[in-house]
């Protein structure tokens, strides 16, 4: 057994060191997800889910898309999840047409996707207990921007959401 260091990026998941703890980010995945499907230009959408949207299975008058494609998206939305709570409902909804990719289904995962463009900073906070009334908080979604400074990483501009439990 060796010492391998401070964790800093692990199965694509980035992991940032700060006073508040640590953050868990996955800027570089989505970065590529959104490359490989060609959607690193799209516009960026501020909801994952739009509201009252109903998926139906097997529409007859709805168009079939590549079954697939469908999957490797929805595959790729998965594995984001893990540090992106925020996607889970929409992730879900989703999945449950795997079998039968429709276009319908189709505009949703790329609304993901742009929702993902739009939010591709944000990560999980683990915060640092340092008194009984900070565990009080439950800290949700966090938006970090991080400037690389030859080898060292320097977090800057730190903004958490915070929840009262």
């Amino acid at each position: 057994m060796s010492n391998l260091g401070t964790l800093s990026y692990f199965l694509g998941i980035e992991f940032v060191r700060s006073e508040e703890g640590v953050v868990m980010n996955q800027e570089k995945n989505i970065t590529n997800v959104l490359k490989k499907l060609d959607m690193l230009d799209c516009n960026s959408t501020a909801t994952p889910v739009q509201t009252g949207n109903v998926l139906c299975k097997g529409n007859p008058d709805d168009q079939k898309v590549d079954a697939t494609l469908y999957r490797q998206m929805i595959g790729s939305l998965r594995y984001i999840c893990n540090s992106r709570p925020d996607i889970a409902y929409g992730i879900g909804l989703v999945s449950r047409h795997m079998e039968d990719p429709r276009h319908s289904h189709m505009i949703v995962v790329k609304r993901l996707l742009r929702y993902l463009k739009g939010s591709i900073n944000f990560g999980v906070l683990f915060p640092v207990n340092k008194s009984n009334k900070q565990s009080q908080y439950m800290v949700t979604l966090m938006h970090i921007r991080v400037e690389t400074e030859m080898i060292e990483r320097a977090p800057r501009d730190i903004y958490s959401n915070l929840v009262r439990l």
